[in-house]
């Protein structure tokens, strides 16, 4: 064979505001706080996601009655920390009361000459302030039209009809800086320390309304030599570069992807003969003198995966069969990771986007 192959621990019911320490508007800008507010799940089992959307992979899951530590609202999905990492659950199947989150970590700036801080919700309430033009607040929570801020060491609310929320800007993504990803829009990202390990870090990163998004970070291996300087058959080694992505395919049904997919049979090979006419290409049995060298197609590191467009030139001798399939110890030179992870990828990838797989030390991404 020539490829080889979160115990529940959220954070407690929010007892109380998490507000930070500070004695006056202006200090800790752009940071969003919980507001005071107990969240639980209601349905028998919900998918924990590593961003809001059912695209973005499952990191775990909670079940019924659990109660979350929610960080933040996005959309229709929660932001919460699960296990030491941040998670995203929808909210269609977690029950909330109190004080509504407060949108993603933003900056607030005061768009009226002159805002009244109101000791309430409401216009009823007595005036103990102002803030003036240009001015950022802190925002603790939204309660209907009205931000409740922090103010001077103590709390206060404004109309949030004189009030601009702005996003923060988000940290620089690896892939922000590449140069050769031309109409890509879906990138998966396989990194190593050095060409010489076989560990690898998947990432998986999509363009959304002109800016690239983090969906995905996985575990993976390569082959059992690292990756190649140059690729050659039979060397152990997974290749370097940018590739498009091809046929998706299975040993069983198509799990759910948009990808072109093929059903693999026990007659299904993929040709390593070099001195074939057909090296490099997917075939079925028998050989009849066709090649001498296939590898067989129907095992386990096969349940699912797709074609690494390596070699489409098929140049004899430069290498054959680059996948990204199952497999948590080493390849002979695809890129391997969890089932899950493979199936979530599969999902994710839409051929609309153009999707590039890249692979690399961490050191020579510079070329990208």
């Amino acid at each position: 064979m020539k490829k080889l192959m979160v115990g529940m621990a959220l954070t407690a019911t929010l007892a109380t505001a998490i507000t930070p320490g500070f004695s006056s508007i202006g200090e800790n800008q752009g940071k969003a706080y919980a507001a005071t507010v107990t969240y639980k799940v209601t349905a028998s089992k919900l998918n924990v996601r590593s961003g809001a959307g059912t695209t973005y992979g499952i990191i775990g899951s909670v079940v019924k009655d659990q109660t979350l530590s929610v960080v933040s609202k996005n959309g229709s999905w929660y932001k919460i920390n699960y296990n030491g990492r941040t998670g995203y659950v929808s909210s269609d199947y977690v029950q909330a009361s109190g004080a509504t989150p407060p949108a993603e970590s933003t900056t607030y700036i005061v768009t009226a000459s002159k805002l009244n801080v109101r000791s309430g919700a409401g216009t009823n309430y007595a005036a103990i302030g102002s803030v003036t033009k240009g001015q950022k607040l802190s925002v603790v929570s939204k309660s209907g039209s009205w931000y409740k801020i922090n103010y001077n060491g103590r709390t206060g609310y404004v109309s949030s009809d004189y009030v601009q929320a702005s996003a923060t800007a988000s940290p620089k993504l690896v892939v922000d800086s590449f140069k050769t990803l031309g109409n890509a829009q879906q990138v998966i990202l396989v990194t190593a320390d050095n060409y010489d390990t076989k560990s690898a870090k998947i990432q998986t990163f999509e363009k959304v309304d002109g800016n690239w998004k983090q969906v995905l970070t996985a575990n993976g291996v390569l082959g059992q030599k690292g990756f190649a300087l140059s690729k050659k058959e039979g060397d152990m080694e997974s290749p370097t570069g940018k590739y498009t992505i091809g046929t998706a395919f299975g040993r069983y049904e198509n799990p759910g992807t948009k990808l072109p997919y093929r059903k693999i049979t026990s007659n299904d090979v993929w040709v390593d003969d070099s001195k074939s006419s057909l090296y490099n290409t997917w075939q079925q049995k028998p050989a009849n003198g066709r090649w001498t060298s296939a590898e067989n197609m129907d095992i386990p590191a096969y349940d699912y995966g797709f074609v690494i467009n390596y070699n489409e030139s098929r140049t004899p001798g430069k290498g054959s069969a680059i996948f990204f399939h199952v497999g948590t110890n080493y390849t002979a030179g695809c890129t391997a990771t969890s089932k899950e992870q493979v199936v979530s990828i599969l999902k994710w990838l839409n051929p609309e986007k153009n999707p590039v797989i890249i692979q690399s030390p961490v050191s020579e991404l510079d070329k990208y």
